[in-house]
């Protein structure tokens, strides 16, 4: 059942949730590398020449993923903390509300607005990139770095995060809130500094 809002025929504004860049142009140099070289690696034999480097290229680009989901989590959980911060400020504390609620609204069902503005940001998989950025960010408080994970899990890290993410929902009971009824914006951190610049300027 779908947590209520204090005015039903009103929505509940939420914080913006504000995404910061994650590693400059290097490290998406080398993500995006290693989605190219796993395209390759799929073809290659082991007889290829250039199967192990195609392997190093993969690696790196993982390990490239981590640290981006690391970030994003940050970026999630600073945003449920906020909300969190203003619903004890706004008296809705009695609704149970934890950040389980805030959370799951994120992954499953964010406003329209939010899932339009992902898709025309090329995030064709919303729920998995934002489940596993909340699962990473519970492994790990900042980057790790690549010497300390096993190549055992940075080949199979995306299961980890799952595990992870699902454990994190698990640990407090929660009802899903109406997406419809808490609504928030989503921005690249550049881009909410130009609207604040905006703002200041037109007053």
């Amino acid at each position: 059942m779908p947590l209520p809002s204090k005015h039903r025929n009103s929505q509940t504004q939420l914080p913006p949730l504000i995404l910061h860049p994650f590693g400059g142009d290097s490290g998406t140099a080398q993500l995006l590398d290693g989605s190219r070289a796993a395209l390759a690696l799929q073809k290659a034999t082991l007889a290829n020449p250039q199967y192990a480097e195609l392997q190093k290229r993969v690696v790196l680009g993982r390990y490239q993923e981590i640290r981006m989901l690391v970030f994003l989590g940050k970026d999630i959980f600073r945003w449920i903390d906020q909300c969190m911060d203003q619903m004890s400020r706004t008296g809705e504390t009695g609704l149970r509300i934890n950040p389980q609620c805030f959370s799951a609204l994120v992954v499953d069902s964010p406003p329209e607005a939010v899932k339009t503005k992902l898709e025309g940001w090329g995030v064709t998989d919303r729920r998995a990139v934002f489940s596993r950025a909340i699962g990473i960010r519970c492994l790990f408080e900042e980057p790790p770095e690549i010497e300390t994970l096993s190549p055992m899990f940075l080949e199979h890290y995306h299961r980890f995060a799952d595990y992870a993410y699902i454990c994190f929902q698990q640990m407090k009971a929660y009802q899903p809130m109406d997406g419809a009824q808490y609504d928030f914006q989503i921005y690249a951190s550049e881009e909410y500094s130009r609207k604040l610049s905006e703002q200041w300027q037109i007053r």
